[in-house]
């Protein structure tokens, strides 16, 4: 038999594989009574295991209206997130070039995405100012995590 948070997470894992969404609401209460736990342990298991870094979003409201909605966030758009936030003012173009290249990597892009991108790249560093620069190059990764 496992763990009592290792039943938590089943149940709310098997909960969101049967949306059509990724996104599932519930009732801390309900789900408490159905586990046999105390409401707090289903806190501790949101607070643990359905994290950002895990691809988790979690919203929890508490009282008499209560719910707790989890909506999982596809992996591309953490990937691209995590690409976009390593863009700063001083980011150089060899820098870029390795952040495109870690995409295709990924299988992120495809070459013919990332031979744009570089072409982009090679423009905005030529006549774009640093400051403006960064904000392009943020902008079109986060982009890119909508798209795909």
């Amino acid at each position: 038999m496992g763990n009592l948070a290792d039943d938590i997470e089943k149940l709310i894992l098997h909960k969101l594989a049967n949306q059509c969404e990724d996104i599932v609401v519930l009732k801390r209460n309900e789900m408490a009574e159905e586990i046999e736990c105390a409401p707090s342990q289903i806190s501790y298991v949101l607070s643990t295991r359905f994290t950002i870094e895990r691809g988790f979003i979690v919203e929890s409201r508490r009282g008499s209206g209560g719910f707790v909605r989890i909506e999982r966030i596809p992996v591309h758009t953490l990937i691209y997130e995590d690409a976009a936030e390593q863009v700063a003012e001083d980011t150089m173009f060899s820098e870029a070039v390795k952040i495109v290249k870690s995409l295709t990597a990924q299988g992120m892009l495809t070459g013919r995405e990332a031979a744009l991108m570089l072409h982009f790249f090679d423009i905005i560093y030529e006549h774009i100012a640093p400051q403006e620069r960064a904000a392009m190059l943020r902008s079109l990764l986060l982009k890119l995590s909508e798209l795909t």
